[in-house]
């Protein structure tokens, strides 16, 4: 199927030989799309009103007579399909829902997993999400982080690009000082197997317990400064000990990131890049694009508006900044990228319009294609959790909580399910509450996450979208019991147990080329069948603005719809045509719904 929202716009375009934006009607009775026509007040001194009448007047005799739309093969048929009525100050276009309902079923069932995606766009975008500090676990901030990075990451992926998913591990400096120190003097005959700890926890403690013993005692800092020198001189058994505690911790990390289903394709380590970090400052220097300040090298940005930035400290030592300039540039010559994103919490949002500056004014080649995905802050409600660090809620303790509650539920609801089908489901369930949650906001917003609201069955939550895929495979499931197809000799699920992924697609296509999709007319049945030919829209819209909220949005709103519809049309007991039609409708949401919650990275189960 076309997607018919651009191809409006392109054919508008033709005929007004005028750029223009469609908008999508707030009610579907104003039709599928709306050009509203007050920007066009000022320059032809007329009222909308009267713009609109005339515009509406215009459009439908071009879609039918314009010379360059009939020698067009994909905007030719837009006269027999679109409808063109002018309502107050906007032009509103009509779909034919025929056209629409035949089409777009036709397409889920073609493409499965893949409808809503787009061609390869033949670009490279790299994605640096979590970014940990590793003197310390995950905690609730980086699952932000790293959920967002992933969503974005699987957005772009299906709209077309070629997406490179990266991490830069803070391996170095002042916080992984502490934890060393906090090994030696206070854990310095254990281990995480000893203690029997998870590897990365263990670290983190011994940054704890350093902190605390360094609000008692002032000189410990003096320490710290020694500990990183000596580290960056290699004395032999600093660099053993720090050996040491970074692979108990990407030990660690390896744990958490396969819980939330997060990976990368590259890891870099600061440990790495910062000497050649300074190796560009101080060519910079040398071309004059930095100066020197009381021994440090600055970069001034204050003709830029932005504050000038330290890039190396008078003692020599480097800061985030140098080793972001060089990855910068390391990015570039190792994936040959066309944009980078860095997925970081907003209070960076100074350093990044620096970072950006400063790479242009070394003339970086994708430096006016990088960018900030900038997020707000996540909390708890007061007092709900404690943490090992006192102040922070660790990833794999929220993790670890949501499962429990979900499985607490389920045992509830199930008491003779079996238990390796209850951690099943808990999984599912918990994790996908988790992941929606976080990405039904918006980046830049803040909020307060609740474990138990999450897991609701009703309200904006992911068990809401989760339980309309299962109520749908429930209904295809009382379809094969009912024997309402055994004419065709088919079945919707090929094997006993009923399993998702044994839907029989082949059945289901056999049966569209039989039904009669005209009679899908009700209020709610024309909405469903809007959403699902937005899909592929909303897909590109949250790609191009890097805003995954965008497609948990679309997925609360399919699962809304589904259930109005579910509870207003009569669907296994009615008429066999029009129930054919109804059931085909109920597999192209299923698919739709299942293909959006993929993209956030939450799995769907067929029962709940």
């Amino acid at each position: 199927m076309m997607d018919i929202g651009n191809q409006l716009k392109e054919a508008i375009k033709i005929i007004l030989s005028k750029e223009i934006s469609l908008e999508v009607p707030p009610d579907q009775k104003l039709g599928d799309y709306a050009l509203p026509c007050f920007p066009f007040a000022k320059e032809l001194k007329k009222s909308p009103i009267e713009i609109a009448k005339e515009l509406a007047e215009k459009l439908s005799v071009g879609l039918k007579n314009n010379k360059e739309l009939k020698t067009n093969k994909e905007l030719k048929s837009l006269s027999k399909l679109i409808t063109v009525q002018a309502t107050g100050p906007y032009v509103n276009f009509f779909v034919d829902k025929s056209y629409v309902a035949e089409n777009v079923i036709a397409e889920v069932l073609k493409n499965k997993l893949k409808y809503g995606s787009h061609a390869s766009k033949k670009q490279k975008v790299m994605v640096e999400f979590v970014s940990p500090n590793t003197n310390k676990s995950l905690h609730l901030g980086h699952v932000r982080n790293a959920l967002l990075g992933e969503a974005v990451s699987r957005v772009l992926e299906f709209s077309g690009y070629d997406v490179v998913r990266i991490c830069l591990n803070n391996d170095r400096g002042t916080g992984m000082s502490e934890a060393m120190l906090g090994h030696r003097m206070f854990h310095k005959d254990e281990s995480p197997k000893l203690k029997n700890i998870k590897p990365d926890h263990f670290v983190a403690q011994c940054y704890v317990d350093f902190k605390k013993a360094e609000q008692e005692d002032e000189k410990l800092k003096e320490k710290v400064q020694s500990m990183v020198l000596d580290w960056e001189n290699e004395k032999p058994e600093v660099i053993s000990l720090w050996k040491k505690m970074t692979s108990w911790v990407y030990k660690g990390y390896k744990v958490t990131y396969k819980k939330l289903g997060v990976s990368f394709d590259k890891q870099y380590y600061e440990s790495e890049i910062y000497k050649q970090g300074k190796e560009i400052v101080v060519d910079g220097l040398k071309k004059g694009i930095f100066r020197e300040e009381d021994g440090a090298i600055v970069a001034d940005l204050e003709a830029f508006h932005l504050p000038k930035k330290v890039l190396v400290k008078s003692d020599g030592t480097s800061l985030y900044m140098t080793q972001d300039i060089y990855l910068a540039f390391l990015k570039e010559k190792e994936f040959n990228i066309d944009a980078s994103l860095y997925v970081v919490a907003s209070e960076q949002d100074n350093h990044f319009m620096q970072l950006f500056k400063i790479l242009e004014l070394l003339d970086f080649k994708a430096a006016k294609k990088c960018y900030h995905l900038s997020y707000g802050m996540i909390n708890l409600p007061t007092g709900r959790m404690k943490s090992r660090e006192g102040n922070v809620v660790d990833a794999d303790d929220i993790v670890d909580e949501v499962i429990s509650l979900a499985k607490n539920e389920i045992t509830s609801r199930y008491k003779d399910l079996a238990e390796k089908e209850v951690l099943s489901r808990a999984n599912t369930i918990g994790l996908g509450a988790l992941k929606f949650h976080i990405l039904k906001f918006d980046n830049v917003t803040s909020f307060v996450y609740n474990p138990e609201e999450s897991l609701s069955f009703e309200g904006e939550t992911g068990p809401y979208c989760q339980y309309a895929f299962a109520r749908i495979c429930s209904l295809l499931k009382k379809a094969d019991e009912e024997k309402l197809f055994d004419k065709f000799n088919e079945r919707f699920f090929e094997n006993k147990d009923n399993k998702n992924d044994k839907f029989n697609y082949a059945f289901a296509k056999k049966l569209l080329k039989s039904a009669d999709l005209s009679l899908l007319k009700t209020e709610q049945e024309v909405a469903l069948l809007n959403l699902l030919k937005d899909f592929p829209e909303v897909v590109e819209h949250a790609s191009r603005n890097y805003k995954p909220s965008l497609v948990a949005r679309y997925a609360l709103d399919l699962a809304q719809k589904f259930n109005e519809f579910y509870h207003s049309c009569q669907i296994l007991k009615e008429e066999n045509e029009l129930r054919n039609a109804r059931i085909l409708l109920a597999i192209a949401v299923k698919q739709v719904l299942e293909n959006s919650l993929r993209l956030l990275n939450i799995d769907v189960c067929d029962e709940m």
